[in-house]
């Protein structure tokens, strides 16, 4: 059995120009209000891994470039296309208007078990703040939340590890 690792060549990985002409996965990912640079960087990364549509940065996200960003989506900010908006309830209802259901990534007296959720057609997940979370209006106008189960101390995860979590499980769905 060869367990060498795998070069870059042999990884056979498509350049930015053939990212950006290849076909997406119909899921974008809203960031609501994510204050760390490098969470959102690594977003990108996520989002590019997965050949996801797009990003969608709200309020007080930062936008690429951006040195602190590019640190960890090397170079994904590049590829991956994005959208700001300044109120994420816009991002919502733009979202809605362009047929896609709506999903906060949030803890609800009527969270959907991320263990059952099933997706199909054009889908948009929205992540919120590092400590308050997707801001309550914009669950309000999700079209539901999705709930990780978590068994220890803690109530939360990471925004980036939360974004992997559910993006490599939802983009999985709508290959």
């Amino acid at each position: 059995m060869n367990r060498t690792k795998l070069t870059i060549p042999e990884m056979h990985r498509m350049d930015a120009d053939q990212f950006r002409a290849a076909d997406k996965v119909p899921l974008i990912v809203v960031l609501d209000n994510i204050r760390s640079q490098h969470n959102v960087g690594a977003v990108f990364r996520t989002a590019d891994a997965f050949r996801l549509q797009a990003v969608y940065l709200c309020g007080i996200c930062c936008c690429p470039p951006n040195a602190e960003i590019h640190k960890t989506a090397l170079g994904a900010e590049q590829t991956v296309p994005f959208r700001y908006f300044d109120n994420t309830l816009d991002a919502v209802q733009q979202l809605h208007e362009d047929g896609y259901t709506v999903y906060a990534i949030e803890q609800t007296h009527n969270s959907i078990d991320f263990d059952t959720i099933q997706v199909s057609g054009p889908t948009a997940v929205i992540l919120g703040h590092e400590v308050f979370g997707v801001q309550q209006d914009v669950v309000d106008a999700a079209d539901g939340a999705i709930e990780i189960s978590q068994y220890g101390t803690k109530h939360s995860l990471n925004v980036s590890v939360t974004a992997g979590i559910v993006l490599y499980k939802l983009s999985t769905q709508l290959r």
